[in-house]
């Protein structure tokens, strides 16, 4: 019983991450987690590179 309710909460965190990336790119963000990500044009972000 316990395993089960250990997959279903691993399903359930899965399931939302995976969720927020859909949403993450279906508004055009390019890189998912960067704050300037919705606010670049170009194919990098400026904000996301490592300097």
């Amino acid at each position: 019983m316990e395993n089960i309710i250990i997959i279903a909460i691993l399903l359930v965190i899965i399931g939302l991450a995976a969720f927020y990336v859909y949403r993450a790119k279906k508004k055009g963000q390019k890189c998912i987690g960067c704050p300037h990500s919705g606010e670049c044009s170009a194919s990098k972000c400026g904000g996301c590179e490592k300097k």
